[in-house]
Protein backbone atom coordinates (compact mmCIF):
# COMPACT_ATOMS: atom_id res chain seq x y z
CA UNK A 1 0.00 0.00 0.00
CA UNK A 2 1.67 3.48 -1.25
CA UNK A 3 2.48 5.59 1.39
CA UNK A 4 0.98 9.70 -0.06
CA UNK A 5 2.65 12.92 1.55
CA UNK A 6 0.82 15.32 3.71
CA UNK A 7 1.93 19.00 4.23
CA UNK A 8 0.27 21.00 6.86
CA UNK A 9 1.24 24.56 8.08
CA UNK A 10 1.96 24.31 12.06
CA UNK A 11 3.60 27.53 13.78
CA UNK A 12 3.91 29.21 10.56
CA UNK A 13 6.27 26.19 9.77
CA UNK A 14 5.29 23.23 6.75
CA UNK A 15 4.80 19.94 8.48
CA UNK A 16 5.40 16.30 6.78
CA UNK A 17 3.36 13.57 7.91
CA UNK A 18 3.50 9.97 5.62
CA UNK A 19 0.38 8.47 5.39
CA UNK A 20 -0.32 4.85 4.82
CA UNK A 21 -3.22 2.73 5.37
CA UNK A 22 -6.91 1.90 6.45
CA UNK A 23 -8.89 2.79 9.77
CA UNK A 24 -8.32 4.65 12.57
CA UNK A 25 -5.78 6.55 12.67
CA UNK A 26 -2.29 6.17 14.37
CA UNK A 27 0.52 8.25 14.55
CA UNK A 28 4.05 7.30 14.79
CA UNK A 29 6.37 10.33 16.55
CA UNK A 30 10.06 9.55 15.32
CA UNK A 31 13.27 9.24 17.70
CA UNK A 32 15.66 12.60 17.47
CA UNK A 33 16.90 12.70 14.03
CA UNK A 34 14.77 10.55 12.65
CA UNK A 35 12.02 11.10 9.68
CA UNK A 36 8.72 9.55 8.76
CA UNK A 37 10.72 7.27 5.82
CA UNK A 38 12.70 5.60 8.28
CA UNK A 39 9.31 4.04 9.59
CA UNK A 40 8.48 2.68 6.44
CA UNK A 41 8.46 -1.18 7.59
CA UNK A 42 6.29 -0.84 10.37
CA UNK A 43 4.01 1.28 8.86
CA UNK A 44 3.42 -1.44 6.52
CA UNK A 45 2.93 -3.61 9.38
CA UNK A 46 0.03 -1.28 10.86
CA UNK A 47 -1.25 -0.13 7.56
CA UNK A 48 -4.04 -2.87 6.75
CA UNK A 49 -5.33 -1.76 10.34
CA UNK A 50 -4.81 1.60 10.95
CA UNK A 51 -4.30 4.82 9.25
CA UNK A 52 -0.79 5.48 9.94
CA UNK A 53 0.55 8.88 10.18
CA UNK A 54 4.37 8.79 10.43
CA UNK A 55 4.94 12.43 11.51
CA UNK A 56 8.29 14.76 10.43
CA UNK A 57 8.93 16.87 13.60
CA UNK A 58 9.82 20.75 12.92
CA UNK A 59 13.39 20.17 11.74
CA UNK A 60 13.58 16.31 10.94
CA UNK A 61 12.43 14.78 7.58
CA UNK A 62 10.62 16.98 5.07
CA UNK A 63 9.18 19.45 8.00
CA UNK A 64 10.16 23.09 8.07
CA UNK A 65 12.63 24.12 10.93
CA UNK A 66 13.48 27.62 11.99
CA UNK A 67 16.89 29.10 12.99
CA UNK A 68 17.43 27.95 16.62
CA UNK A 69 14.04 26.01 16.62
CA UNK A 70 13.20 23.68 18.26
CA UNK A 71 15.45 24.11 21.20
CA UNK A 72 13.80 21.97 23.43
CA UNK A 73 11.91 18.76 23.76
CA UNK A 74 8.90 21.00 24.91
CA UNK A 75 9.14 22.51 21.42
CA UNK A 76 8.52 19.06 20.27
CA UNK A 77 5.69 18.70 22.45
CA UNK A 78 3.98 21.62 21.57
CA UNK A 79 4.71 21.60 17.77
CA UNK A 80 3.24 17.68 17.66
CA UNK A 81 0.11 18.84 20.07
CA UNK A 82 -0.71 21.79 17.82
CA UNK A 83 -0.17 19.65 14.87
CA UNK A 84 -2.57 16.90 16.01
CA UNK A 85 -5.13 19.45 16.20
CA UNK A 86 -5.02 21.31 13.12
CA UNK A 87 -5.03 17.95 11.52
CA UNK A 88 -8.35 16.55 13.11
CA UNK A 89 -6.29 13.68 15.40
CA UNK A 90 -7.47 14.33 18.60
CA UNK A 91 -7.95 11.20 20.73
CA UNK A 92 -5.78 9.43 18.34
CA UNK A 93 -3.25 6.64 19.42
CA UNK A 94 0.64 7.78 19.34
CA UNK A 95 3.40 5.53 18.93
CA UNK A 96 6.46 7.26 20.39
CA UNK A 97 10.17 6.07 19.57
CA UNK A 98 12.91 6.84 21.30
CA UNK A 99 12.99 10.44 22.29
CA UNK A 100 9.33 10.31 20.54
CA UNK A 101 8.39 7.86 23.50
CA UNK A 102 9.73 10.87 25.64
CA UNK A 103 7.66 13.55 23.91
CA UNK A 104 4.48 11.34 24.14
CA UNK A 105 4.34 11.03 27.44
CA UNK A 106 4.74 14.99 27.94
CA UNK A 107 1.58 15.87 25.88
CA UNK A 108 -0.15 13.13 27.56
CA UNK A 109 0.62 14.71 30.84
CA UNK A 110 0.46 18.08 29.46
CA UNK A 111 -2.25 17.95 27.24
CA UNK A 112 -4.82 15.94 29.18
CA UNK A 113 -7.33 14.20 26.34
CA UNK A 114 -4.90 14.90 23.12
CA UNK A 115 -4.28 11.27 22.66
CA UNK A 116 -5.92 8.33 23.36
CA UNK A 117 -3.30 5.56 23.96
CA UNK A 118 0.53 5.86 23.71
CA UNK A 119 2.58 3.12 22.50
CA UNK A 120 6.61 3.49 23.72
CA UNK A 121 9.21 1.78 21.85
CA UNK A 122 12.73 1.78 23.69
CA UNK A 123 11.32 5.34 25.19
CA UNK A 124 13.48 7.86 27.02
CA UNK A 125 12.12 10.02 29.99
CA UNK A 126 14.50 9.05 32.78
CA UNK A 127 17.32 11.37 33.12
CA UNK A 128 19.94 8.13 32.46
CA UNK A 129 22.15 9.90 29.80
CA UNK A 130 24.13 12.49 31.30
CA UNK A 131 26.03 14.03 28.47
CA UNK A 132 25.94 13.86 24.51
CA UNK A 133 29.43 12.10 24.66
CA UNK A 134 27.67 9.20 26.16
CA UNK A 135 24.56 9.33 23.93
CA UNK A 136 26.22 9.19 20.73
CA UNK A 137 28.83 6.26 22.41
CA UNK A 138 25.79 4.22 23.33
CA UNK A 139 24.39 4.86 19.52
CA UNK A 140 27.70 3.98 18.30
CA UNK A 141 27.53 0.65 20.06
CA UNK A 142 24.03 0.18 18.49
CA UNK A 143 24.76 0.89 14.72
CA UNK A 144 26.24 -2.70 13.95
CA UNK A 145 23.20 -4.02 15.31
CA UNK A 146 20.96 -2.83 13.46
CA UNK A 147 19.68 -3.63 9.83
CA UNK A 148 22.00 -2.60 7.21
CA UNK A 149 19.37 -1.40 4.88
CA UNK A 150 18.10 1.35 7.62
CA UNK A 151 21.57 2.93 7.61
CA UNK A 152 21.33 4.75 4.51
CA UNK A 153 17.43 6.52 5.18
CA UNK A 154 19.29 6.66 8.60
CA UNK A 155 22.28 8.72 7.86
CA UNK A 156 20.12 10.63 5.17
CA UNK A 157 17.65 11.75 8.21
CA UNK A 158 20.42 12.88 10.64
CA UNK A 159 22.08 14.90 7.77
CA UNK A 160 18.72 16.73 7.11
CA UNK A 161 18.17 17.58 10.90
CA UNK A 162 21.79 18.71 11.17
CA UNK A 163 24.44 17.85 13.86
CA UNK A 164 23.30 21.65 16.03
CA UNK A 165 19.86 20.80 15.84
CA UNK A 166 20.40 17.69 17.81
CA UNK A 167 23.16 17.97 19.70
CA UNK A 168 20.84 21.22 20.92
CA UNK A 169 17.81 18.66 22.10
CA UNK A 170 20.08 15.48 23.36
CA UNK A 171 21.67 18.27 25.70
CA UNK A 172 18.74 19.62 26.53
CA UNK A 173 17.13 16.20 27.61
CA UNK A 174 19.31 16.55 30.79
CA UNK A 175 17.33 19.58 31.66
CA UNK A 176 13.84 18.45 30.80
CA UNK A 177 12.17 16.60 33.89
CA UNK A 178 10.08 13.95 32.24
CA UNK A 179 9.76 11.72 35.84
CA UNK A 180 7.55 14.27 37.72
CA UNK A 181 5.18 14.62 34.43
CA UNK A 182 5.10 10.53 33.97
CA UNK A 183 2.23 10.25 36.89
CA UNK A 184 -0.26 12.47 35.16
CA UNK A 185 -0.15 10.40 32.36
CA UNK A 186 -3.95 9.00 32.45
CA UNK A 187 -4.54 7.31 29.08
CA UNK A 188 -3.79 3.67 28.40
CA UNK A 189 -0.18 3.14 28.10
CA UNK A 190 2.19 0.06 26.14
CA UNK A 191 5.96 0.24 26.61
CA UNK A 192 8.22 -2.01 24.36
CA UNK A 193 11.55 -2.87 25.38
CA UNK A 194 14.09 -4.62 23.35
CA UNK A 195 16.13 -6.94 24.84
CA UNK A 196 19.41 -5.86 22.56
CA UNK A 197 19.37 -2.58 23.08
CA UNK A 198 22.27 -0.59 24.27
CA UNK A 199 20.69 2.96 24.78
CA UNK A 200 17.27 2.12 26.13
CA UNK A 201 18.46 -0.21 29.04
CA UNK A 202 15.50 -2.41 30.31
CA UNK A 203 15.69 -0.64 34.03
CA UNK A 204 14.82 2.62 32.09
CA UNK A 205 11.66 0.80 30.99
CA UNK A 206 10.96 -0.56 34.33
CA UNK A 207 11.56 2.96 35.82
CA UNK A 208 8.63 4.56 33.75
CA UNK A 209 6.83 1.68 34.20
CA UNK A 210 6.63 2.09 38.37
CA UNK A 211 5.96 6.29 37.51
CA UNK A 212 3.29 4.76 35.29
CA UNK A 213 2.10 2.03 37.50
CA UNK A 214 -1.28 1.36 35.08
CA UNK A 215 1.55 0.79 32.53
CA UNK A 216 2.11 -2.36 30.60
CA UNK A 217 5.07 -3.52 29.18
CA UNK A 218 5.95 -6.28 26.86
CA UNK A 219 9.72 -7.23 26.02
CA UNK A 220 10.82 -7.67 22.08
CA UNK A 221 13.18 -10.61 22.01
CA UNK A 222 16.28 -9.08 20.15
CA UNK A 223 14.84 -6.07 19.82
CA UNK A 224 17.52 -3.51 19.29
CA UNK A 225 17.47 0.25 19.53
CA UNK A 226 15.45 1.11 16.30
CA UNK A 227 12.93 -1.95 17.11
CA UNK A 228 10.10 -0.20 14.64
CA UNK A 229 12.46 -1.31 12.22
CA UNK A 230 14.26 -4.41 13.18
CA UNK A 231 11.23 -6.61 14.44
CA UNK A 232 8.65 -4.21 12.55
CA UNK A 233 6.24 -7.40 12.71
CA UNK A 234 6.31 -7.59 16.23
CA UNK A 235 5.52 -3.89 17.45
CA UNK A 236 2.62 -3.99 14.84
CA UNK A 237 1.55 -7.19 16.88
CA UNK A 238 1.65 -6.08 19.82
CA UNK A 239 0.45 -2.65 19.24
CA UNK A 240 -2.62 -3.66 17.50
CA UNK A 241 -3.14 -6.00 20.10
CA UNK A 242 -2.92 -3.05 22.92
CA UNK A 243 -5.37 -1.03 21.30
CA UNK A 244 -7.81 -3.50 20.46
CA UNK A 245 -7.53 -4.35 24.08
CA UNK A 246 -7.96 -0.66 25.54
CA UNK A 247 -10.65 -0.40 22.44
CA UNK A 248 -8.48 2.89 21.01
Amino acid sequence: MKARRLFTRVHGLRTHARVRGEGPPLVIVPGLGCASWMYARVSRQLAPERTVYAYDPPGHGLSQGAPGYPARIEDLTGHLAAWLDESGLWGAPLLGHSVGGEVIFDLAARFPGLPGALIACAPTGIPENPSVPLQLLRLARDLPRERPGLILPGLAAYLRSGPALMTRLAADQREHETGPLLPHVRVPTLLLDGTADPVVRSWTVRAIRRAIPHAAVRVVPGGTHALTDSHPRAVARLTLAFLHRVNR
